[in-house]
This record gives structure tokens, sequence and C-alpha cells, in this order.
């Protein structure tokens, strides 16, 4: 497994290639969201799973989510106060997200903004990825380098790969807009009062 620079982390993802890195959760597998469908094949993923698109701010984001004013204005508030942080939002989605990213739930989109700096860096750099666990389907995260060499030896990964302590791992909270109000899909490590 090939570690390597943002630049060059970059440059695969730009020619279409799946890459790794630390988030504040657990590492991610992303690619651009035009070639999401590696990342289902890689994992082996049951295309009823969506993605996450992930990005450095919740600017780069607003694109690809789709609402009224006053919708917009509750979601912006929730990331103003949550973001970068541990909570997804499944929002309506844009024409800019490709099929690909979530092939059986087309009209929502899964966003976030973390919160570790590589993958912030990262994410600046290259724009909103899509993103999900790195991981076979059905298997615990991979966090040690040499497991991930083991599972995907091909995959591009930061070559600075810190994580956070083990115990501020926590999954992020996802919430889907449903009726002008947030429903908890998963409880995480954010939770919404």
């Amino acid at each position: 497994m090939p570690q390597a620079s943002i630049a060059a982390l970059a440059a695969a993802v730009q020619a279409g290639e799946l890459i790794a890195f630390p988030t504040d959760t657990v590492p991610a597998l992303a690619c651009q969201p035009a070639a999401a469908a590696k990342i289902y094949e890689a994992k082996q993923r049951s295309s009823e799973k969506p993605l996450i698109l992930m990005a450095a701010s919740p600017e780069a984001l607003w694109p690809y989510v789709n609402g009224d004013a006053e919708a917009q204005t509750a979601w912006a508030a929730v990331a103003a106060q949550h973001w970068p942080g541990a909570l997804t939002l499944v929002l309506p989605k844009s024409q800019l997200v490709p099929s690909c990213m979530n092939p059986e739930t087309p009209e929502t989109i899964g966003v976030r903004v973390p919160n570790w700096p590589l993958a912030q860096q990262i994410l600046s750099q290259m724009g909103p990825l899509a993103t999900t666990s790195l991981n076979r389907s059905g298997n615990p995260p991979l966090e040690d380098l040499d497991a991930i060499a083991a599972e995907f030896p091909t995959l591009l990964t930061s070559n600075i790969w810190e994580l956070p302590p083990q115990g501020d791992r926590i999954p992020s909270t996802v919430v889907r807009w449903r009726d002008q109000g947030w429903e908890i899909l998963r409880q995480g490590a954010i939770y919404l009062g």
C-alpha cells in the first residue's frame, strides 16, 4: 500500500482513483463523487447503503443540497453549531450529486465537515469527496496501516497517518431533514438539542 503526499493523493483523486485518510471518527475511503461506484466495488458494499459527501466547509457542501430558504436557514444553523464535527446531515440532494453516490436513495445525500486537521487540509485542496469508512462491508473500520495494506494493497493513503485518541473516535450522529425537522437515524457523538 503506497503512502503519498497530499499532492499525490490529489492527482489520484483527479484520475478517478480511491484514496484513504484519517478523519475525526474513523479513516475514510474516498474518491471524486463521479467515481463513487469504485467505493461500492472495493468495499463489496450493498447499493442500499449510501455514501457521505465530505468537505472542508459548509459552503463547499451547500451547492450539493436543495431546499427552500427556510430549510436552508435551519441547516446552516445546525452546521454553524456542530461543524466541523461528527454530525452527518441527510438532506435533499441537488443535481450536482451523481446517482452513483446513493443508488438506492437518489433523492438525498449525507453531508459532513470533519473536525480533523489532515482531513480538512485534504478536502480543502480536493473539494467535496464521496466517502465511507475504510473497511470491507460488514467488517470493523481499519485504522492500522498494516491492516489497511493487507486488505487494500494498492490503495493510496496519506503519508501522515495520525488518528484521534481512541476514546474520541465515536461514530458521527446521522440526522435526516423531514417535514421541517430532524429525524435521528443514528445517535453518535453529537446530540441535537
